[in-house]
């Protein structure tokens, strides 16, 4: 990832193209460092961006880097510029993974093959969960079709932050100054949309060249009820590990299965924890103090001077009981999501994958330790989607099958308060045993209430004391 997504430059060609771009900006080729607005010379330009610029340009390249500058000044969107986020995701997609790994066109087999690992997984999970198949369609994508079916979701997560940030940069000046500096705060929200539309289209890009599924994040990045697998990205994952592709595949089907079949059918789950990232979002604290320095000492030669310090990270959660509360929440929503996903998947394969513990093994390390777009995103948005506790919320999860079989397990998703608490997951033998409602009374006594409710409406307009007759 580029230190210096603000030096100017024209975009690295598509790999279909043969030439990966080396008539272009000096020969560079597609070996670069993913920098999309680099003119990539020679490294002699050094941290500034303006440097590079002027010592390798030709007269055709200044003039697309002004046109590219202009664009980027005189963005008037959101807190982020999107349509840049997904240029530059898209070139860093292009240019191909740091071990040389090119996004390629999902062929025909590959699709078939798709297809018929999520058909089998759904027969599969049938006989380990009471929630019915999720997955209405199975696709099979390249990096680049990754990037286009997830960057809504992203927009999502990242502009609650991105607005915060915005509205910090707007009020660092004094009043008497904000006046006079009306053009220099129009450019100052137009760079901080370029500045995280640069950091998050690279860390898209980036992370399309790790991700095997749609779900791997913990969170439905893709359309609903649509199972995704990118083959590219698979087939890097299981080099290496000496168990047979087809292996591999279905392992990785499972878990993307098993994934939709809880967004599909626990209707509350996805609105709950992109609830608990806003919400931690709304305790997030800029550090404005910070933030003055960079903005008192900002020099129009040097921008990258504020993307450096967007990189270093200006968030620091806020010492509050309400965001302890939002953190707490969403890390034991990603542990349950993951686990229950372990769990039933694990069921599902052990029967028939010689490789299921050791693949299960591989994967949970995988996603403790995250990958760099995954780090990327936690300096940016000052969150790990991470799911610290998978396995304490795995063993459960397996614990409740036994205890309380399929239907009593599935059973808790019906509503958030049924769930494992963070607590629990420190005793789970006590919550499995515990004596838990019967639910059936629960939803007697919520429609009683409702109805209730209902019928004292038309007294509303009465005397009060038919209202407290009704009691």
């Amino acid at each position: 990832m580029s230190d210096t997504p603000f030096g100017f430059g024209l975009p690295p060609e598509e790999p279909e193209n043969g030439d990966d771009g080396k008539k272009k900006g000096g020969g560079q080729g597609g070996q670069q460092p993913a920098n999309p607005f680099g003119f990539g010379g020679p490294a002699g330009g050094g941290d500034n961006p303006f440097a590079a610029m002027f010592g390798s340009m030709n007269p055709g390249d200044l003039g697309a880097a002004f046109q590219q500058l202009g664009q980027m000044l005189s963005y008037e969107g959101g807190p982020v510029n999107w349509d840049m986020a997904k240029d530059i995701a898209r070139q860093t997609v292009a240019q191909g993974t740091a071990d040389g790994s090119k996004d390629a066109s999902v062929s025909a087999g590959e699709r078939a093959a798709v297809e018929e690992a999520v058909r089998l997984a759904d027969l599969w999970l049938d006989g380990v969960t009471s929630l019915p198949s999720g997955s209405g369609t199975a696709v099979a994508w390249s990096r680049a079709e990754w990037v286009e079916a997830t960057l809504p979701v992203w927009k999502d997560l990242v502009d609650p932050v991105a607005e915060r940030v915005g509205a910090a940069m707007g009020g660092v000046l004094p009043e008497e100054m904000q006046a006079m500096a009306g053009p220099l705060l129009g450019m100052m929200r137009s760079m901080g949309g370029a500045m995280f539309g640069t950091q998050i289209g690279q860390a898209v890009g980036v992370l399309a060249g790790e991700v095997v599924g749609s779900t791997d994040i913990g969170l439905p990045l893709g359309p609903a009820g649509k199972a995704a697998l990118l083959p590219v990205n698979i087939e890097a994952f299981g080099s290496g590990l000496g168990v047979p592709q087809d292996e591999v595949r279905l392992y990785l089907a499972l878990r993307e299965a098993a994934h939709q079949r809880l967004f599909a059918h626990v209707p509350w789950l996805r609105s709950h924890l992109f609830g608990a990232v806003e919400g931690y979002a709304r305790g997030i604290k800029v550090d404005t103090s910070k933030l003055e320095d960079v903005v008192g000492q900002l020099d129009p030669s040097h921008p990258e001077q504020l993307q450096e310090a967007l990189q270093q990270g200006m968030f620091q959660p806020e010492d509050t009981p309400e965001q302890k509360a939002a953190l707490a929440r969403l890390e034991t929503a990603l542990a349950l999501v993951e686990g229950w996903v372990d769990a039933v998947v694990h069921a599902a394969a052990a029967p028939h994958l010689p490789s299921a513990d050791a693949l299960r093994e591989t994967l949970r390390r995988r996603r403790a330790s995250g990958g760099p777009a995954e780090q990327t995103f936690a300096t940016l948005i000052g969150l790990e989607l991470r799911p610290r506790r998978l396995r304490d919320a795995a063993r459960l999860w397996a614990s409740l099958t036994d205890a309380r079989g399929l239907e009593g397990r599935d059973g808790l998703w019906e509503h958030p308060d049924m769930l494992p608490t963070a607590a629990d997951l420190d005793d789970p033998d006590g919550f499995v045993h515990r004596e838990h409602l019967d639910f059936s009374e629960l939803d007697k006594m919520l429609g009683e209430a409702a109805r209730g409710a209902e019928q004292k409406k038309p007294e509303d307009g009465d005397k009060g004391d038919k209202g407290e007759g009704g009691r």
